[in-house]
């Protein structure tokens, strides 16, 4: 894993991303990580995280991070609608 991180760096440092544009974006990535470990749960993912609640809602903020989008994107798709299949048609023995 230091070696990936040590190649993002170098990337980053190439390509011109700034120390603030590379921390936001950490910081974005790593809290979206936790919020979706925990389904979106603030209060959950800031105990992870060391932070008060209060915290993470406001670096949220600050973020431009959209909440609701965050829990609408961590919930179950609706289950698709299934087509109603034809009972099978039973075939009755003739006894005799």
């Amino acid at each position: 894993m230091k070696r990936e991180l040590d190649n993002l760096v170098s990337q980053m440092h190439a390509g011109g991303i700034t120390y603030d544009e590379a921390i936001r974006e950490f910081k974005k990535r790593f809290i979206l990580e936790v919020l979706a470990a925990h389904r979106g749960n603030q209060c959950k993912a800031a105990k992870e995280l060391g932070m008060h609640r209060n915290t993470l809602s406001r670096t949220i903020a600050e973020l431009h991070m959209d909440p609701a989008q965050i829990r609408n994107g961590l919930k179950r798709p609706p289950r698709p609608v299934r087509p109603l299949l034809e009972q099978p048609k039973q075939v009755m023995r003739q006894q005799g």
